[in-house]
């Protein structure tokens, strides 16, 4: 049995929806993000401070004062193999950086998969925590981002404006 329950917590990048799935986190989506799924999947809505939100809330406050890097709460990622392991691939993308979608494509072995991984890209289910953002074109365009171009964008000058 799957048992999901949610809380929203503010954010710089406004409201933020975190869902577990079992105890563990298994969503963080944006307002308005592309892909996001019903309301209705998200199960009881609870307080911030019930388990196993305040590890998460803890990490993505320290995230946005500039203070962490890299998360460490444990996510539970749902999606088809390919998309399990284009997902993996983005917590290896280190803070502050940004790798093509052709890049991944190529770490993963698949070199003529870019368009795959960045439909894949798309739908991560647990955005920021599993850096996403960080995925950019091949001319270093800010191409789609389920969030949104300037949600993005805010993310990649935030790291990098905290990293110098």
């Amino acid at each position: 049995m799957n048992s999901k329950q949610h809380t929203v917590v503010d954010s710089p990048y406004g409201p933020l929806t975190l869902v577990a799935s079992d105890g563990v986190l298994s969503g963080l989506y944006m307002t308005g993000q592309r892909h996001r799924p019903a309301e209705e999947s998200f199960g009881e809505r609870v307080p911030a401070g019930e388990e196993p939100f305040p590890a998460v809330v803890a990490q993505l406050t320290a995230y946005f004062a500039g203070e962490l890097t890299e998360f460490t709460v444990p996510v539970r990622l749902e999606g088809t193999e390919f998309q399990r392991s284009v997902w993996e691939q983005l917590v290896r993308i280190p803070y502050g950086q940004t790798w093509s979608y052709g890049e991944l494509a190529a770490r993963l072995g698949k070199p003529n998969a870019s368009r795959a991984v960045g439909l894949a890209n798309g739908k991560n289910p647990v955005g920021i925590i599993v850096p996403c953002h960080r995925v950019i074109g091949a001319s270093g365009g800010m191409t789609g981002y389920g969030g949104g171009i300037d949600r993005k964008v805010r993310l990649l000058d935030f790291e990098a404006g905290s990293r110098a």
